[in-house]
């Protein structure tokens, strides 16, 4: 087990660009260049690098922010200007590609039931990845992980009763339940140290395809925005009820490989923690949340369909490369 640091966690730097929009809103960061204009952001793809790079780096400013920009960009008018000019089409995407269902229930149900010959990136590791693949899946999976649990707690404040009360305590075991070597990314740090890799925050930005990205704004765009607390709870919900099952594959691929006992932990931790957390979130955060605020009812189905939706293309992503032969990564590690 690696020792959990005791000093100040260095801010990330800030990363190459990938196009127009992100190149002006790095620039606008550094102080040396304006912000894009409206026929630049009119015309991006909503799904793309470019976007997707844009709103992450207008996103993490409220995290741990970037070295050199001031904390004060974090509420600068003119780019929460820009973001909600990014998030309009980002979200437009998501709910005319994603929406599949209009009842939490149906949802949620659906999760329950896993495909027999299931295909996904956790059955491809657990049966005939390589220990390269499972080091481009855990760089990529880092930009998540490394924060995981913050972008939930956005939705703390908007919540009540059961809701607030079950939603809390599955915060406080993803936070290591008061034990800073328990936090959960300080465990995905440990697994990132078995694989060679290196566990600073935000280091595999650059490396990280939009696909990995979108899985990420998604859950900041759901957190920052009161209006989308039930999708907020139908993400949390999603991410809690899929995570046993395949954590529990991806501890198999772990072993397997020899990644290490800090990169098994990881995954053996979440199968246990889990497989409660899905029970506590159904019953106590969903439908508690459902209880007081009925209207939101298509809001937290909308937050399942979206998290699935994000969470299948990249799966594409990494296994068409993998199969391939190739590098899921955009840079190499």
């Amino acid at each position: 087990m690696q020792p959990v640091a005791t000093r100040p966690v260095p801010e990330p730097e800030l990363p190459p660009s990938r196009g127009e929009i992100s190149a002006a809103v790095i620039a606008y960061l550094r102080g040396t260049g304006p912000l894009p204009g409206e026929a630049a952001l009119a015309g991006a793809d909503p799904l793309g690098d470019d976007l997707q790079l844009a709103l992450y780096l207008c996103y993490e400013l409220h995290y741990r922010g970037f070295a050199g920009v001031p904390e004060a960009r974090e509420w600068d008018p003119e780019l929460l200007r820009v973001r909600a000019a990014l998030e309009e089409p980002f979200l437009a995407a998501l709910r005319k590609g994603a929406t599949r269902h209009e009842r939490a229930a149906d949802a949620l149900d659906e999760l329950l039931v896993e495909p027999v010959d299931g295909e996904g990136v956790s059955h491809f590791l657990q049966d005939e990845g390589e220990l390269w693949q499972l080091r481009e899946y855990a760089a990529q999976r880092s930009v998540y992980h490394l924060k995981e649990a913050d972008p939930h707690a956005w939705v703390l404040p908007r919540l009540w009763g059961r809701a607030k009360a079950g939603m809390a305590a599955v915060e406080f075991d993803e936070w290591g339940g008061g034990r800073a070597e328990r936090v959960h990314a300080q465990l995905f740090a440990d697994l990132m140290s078995d694989l060679e890799l290196d566990p600073a925050y935000g280091r595999y930005l650059d490396a990280s395809g939009a696909e990995a990205l979108a899985v990420v704004n998604l859950m900041s765009l759901f957190g920052l925005h009161r209006a989308l607390r039930g999708a907020l709870v139908g993400h949390f919900a999603s991410v809690e009820i899929t995570s046993s099952p395949g954590s529990r594959r991806l501890a198999k691929a772990m072993r397997r490989l020899g990644a290490g006992p800090a990169a098994e932990h990881f995954y053996a931790e979440h199968v246990e923690a889990d497989a409660v957390h899905e029970q506590v979130v159904r019953r106590e955060v969903v439908a508690g949340l459902l209880e007081v605020e009925p209207h939101l009812d298509a809001d937290v189905a909308f937050g399942v369909d979206a998290t699935g939706w994000l969470e299948d293309r990249l799966a594409d992503r990494l296994l068409e490369a993998w199969r391939s032969g190739r590098t899921s990564l955009r840079t190499a590690v």
